[in-house]
This record gives C-alpha cells, sequence and structure tokens, in this order.
C-alpha cells in the first residue's frame, strides 16, 4: 500500500464494456476466498464491487489516527461479505478478497477522500501491506469529510481493479444541475432505493446484525447508483495507479 503524490497516471486500460451481469444460473451467496470466482463471468465483462466501511464512533470515528475500521462490506453481482471483528483481521481479509476476485471496478460513495485514504492509513498503523495504491489529485478539489491530513482526493486502485467514487460521478451533473447534495442516502432515495438508516453517529450501538446490515446496504447503493448510469459512468473510473 502507497500514498503517492503527484498527478495521476494515465496508465492502464479504460474499457467500455463495464456491464457487470452475473452468467444465467448464478444465485447470490457469500464470496469465498477459496472459489474460483472467475467461472461467474463472461471473459469480455468486467464486475462492478461495492464497497462501504464503518469506523468506531465511540471516539472520533472521522479519524483514523485514532478510530478503527469495525466493519467493511465488499459487494458482488454474485453475492456479498460483511467483514467484522479485530482491524488487523478485516484488513487482511479485505486485501485477500480483492486480491483473488476477477479483475472489476471498485465502486465507493466518497471513497477517494475518505473510505480508501482511511483503509490505507489503519493498514499503515498494523503494518499491512495492502494492494492499495493512492494518488493525490488536486484537480477533484476537496472536502469537508475528507480525513485529518487528507485535505484532496486521491485516484486509487487496487490490486487488479480499478476506482470509481460514485459521489463524484453524480455531483458532476447532477449536483451541479439540480443543486442537490449527493449524499448517498437522499441520491438513493431520489432513484426509487430504500437504504437502510441509522443514526452515524452512534455505530458503536448497533447489533452485530444491524450493523452487517447497514454495511452491506451502502455498498449494494454505491455499485447500484453507478451501474444504472452506465456506459456514460465508465468514463469516471480512476486510471491504474503505479
Amino acid at each position: 500500500m502507497k500514498f503517492i503524490n503527484g498527478s495521476p497516471s494515465n496508465r492502464g486500460p479504460r474499457n467500455d464494456r463495464l456491464s457487470g451481469e452475473p452468467l444465467p444460473g448464478v444465485s447470490t451467496r457469500p464470496l469465498l476466498a477459496n472459489d474460483d470466482l472467475t467461472r461467474h463471468w463472461h471473459r469480455d465483462e468486467i464486475p462492478y464491487y461495492g464497497l462501504d466501511i464503518e469506523t468506531d464512533t465511540t471516539i472520533n470515528g472521522l479519524d483514523p489516527a485514532h478510530a478503527a475500521v469495525v466493519a467493511v462490506a465488499l459487494t458482488a453481482p454474485f453475492g456479498e461479505e460483511v467483514l467484522t471483528g479485530d482491524e488487523r483481521s478485516i484488513l487482511e481479509r479485505l486485501n485477500q478478497l480483492l486480491t483473488q476476485l476477477p479483475p472489476g471496478v471498485i465502486v465507493t460513495w466518497n471513497g477517494s477522500s475518505f473510505d480508501l485514504p482511511f483503509l490505507a492509513v489503519r493498514a499503515q498503523h498494523h503494518d499491512i501491506e495492502l494492494s492499495l495504491r493512492l494518488t493525490e489529485d488536486q484537480s477533484l478539489g476537496s472536502r469537508t469529510s475528507s480525513i485529518p491530513g487528507h485535505p484532496h482526493p486521491y485516484r486509487a486502485s487496487w490490486g487488479p481493479h480499478r476506482h470509481l467514487d460514485g459521489y463524484r460521478l453524480y455531483r458532476a451533473d447532477v449536483g451541479r444541475g439540480l443543486g442537490f447534495s449527493c449524499g448517498l442516502k437522499p441520491m438513493a432515495r431520489l432513484v426509487g432505493l430504500e437504504p437502510v438508516e441509522v443514526d452515524r453517529e452512534q455505530i458503536h450501538l448497533l447489533t452485530p446484525q444491524e450493523l452487517h446490515e447497514y454495511v452491506a446496504s451502502d455498498a449494494r447503493l454505491a455499485c447500484e447508483l453507478v451501474r444504472r448510469r452506465l456506459p456514460a459512468a465508465a468514463t469516471f473510473a480512476d486510471p491504474f495507479t503505479p
């Protein structure tokens, strides 16, 4: 895992066919590390994976210098996995899963400013080497929800996967055209999706089942909102970071 300052690289493929539909007859099931998941995809299709994290809100859950990651959801059309437990195991398991999944696009919502740099800082705290690569890009502007010490968003890639921040996709046209905030929950409700709602500052009070449902819901919503904008959304995917 590396933080790289400077201009983002333009290297890496830019694919037009970013569908992500599972093959007929494939049922939804958990993502298992020992599965040959590549058999679920046509050779010329690229899957989309939703990713969302939740952090410890008993302290400042927005500051990775103090708060740990308590849950990560990784979703795909053929299954999903919610990782909980001790933070080291969450980070190691996430990296392992992403290494084994077919190359695709990781979709987050404000992940360029929050989720991905937060994971990177926590991995450094545990001396864990992730396959995550981040390049600061000041041309993306700044956002108040960026984590402390990281005022600008990042372009990112994770192993064989590119990254696409759904928030920035929607902010570029829906936000500017309608004056809409483009937060995940309001945007989901606007298009008729039903998000799981909780008090974001009281994550530590959720039961394990409630936490599972909440983080998985956010990952699914982010991915679904992006998939509804294909194929145009493909142009917002970050290039591979060296």
